[in-house]
């Protein structure tokens, strides 16, 4: 994925790069290398997926590119997706454009757009919604709580279950939250 920034800003990383950071003076926290910033989003555009939005997170550890994450909206700390702790809770979610694996360093996340997602080892129908299951960091079949609002499969066919990416359609995912 060859992504370009559509209102180019001197000095971003690379959409595919880990970013480790800067510590500003009397400060021991790294923030993102300016101009980037914590919670920015930007807008880019690929030859093959076309236009897509992203947001800069910090990392956590075991990340690889593809990953489905879950952000914190507050300290954009993230954690990798897993079958517990997530039904009904409303989190926004992400897929790592790099293998940026520690909180102390940076990267983009996409939010927007035609996204190439780990998946779990299932066969995954054509154009079906989707949801955080037990494999880590990957997205799987819709389950009770935890369907994934905002993602949807862009494939034609079914995806066989030893594939192991998929290619999906999202708009600011999130977690299913409590339905009363």
């Amino acid at each position: 994925m060859a992504y370009t920034f559509q209102n180019p800003t001197l000095g971003y990383s690379p959409i595919a790069v880990v970013d480790s950071g800067v510590t500003p003076p009397n400060s021991a926290t790294a923030i993102p290398t300016p101009p980037a910033s914590l919670g920015q989003v930007v807008v880019a555009t690929d030859p093959t997926y076309g236009t897509g939005e992203f947001i800069c997170l910090a990392g956590v550890a075991s990340t690889a590119i593809g990953s489905l994450v879950v952000y914190d909206g507050t300290t954009f700390a993230t954690t990798l997706t897993t079958g517990t702790g997530l039904a009904n809770s409303g989190r926004p979610v992400a897929v790592a454009m790099s293998a940026n694996t520690a909180a102390t360093t940076f990267g983009w996340y996409q939010i927007g757009g035609t996204a190439v997602v780990k998946k779990t080892t299932v066969a995954i129908a054509a154009k079906t919604t989707l949801g955080v299951n037990t494999a880590v960091g990957a997205i799987g079949a819709s389950a009770s709580g935890k369907q994934i609002l905002g993602a949807r499969t862009a494939n034609a066919a079914t995806v066989a279950s030893a594939t192991t990416t998929i290619t999906v359609v999202i708009n600011r995912p999130h977690v299913m939250g409590r339905v009363t």
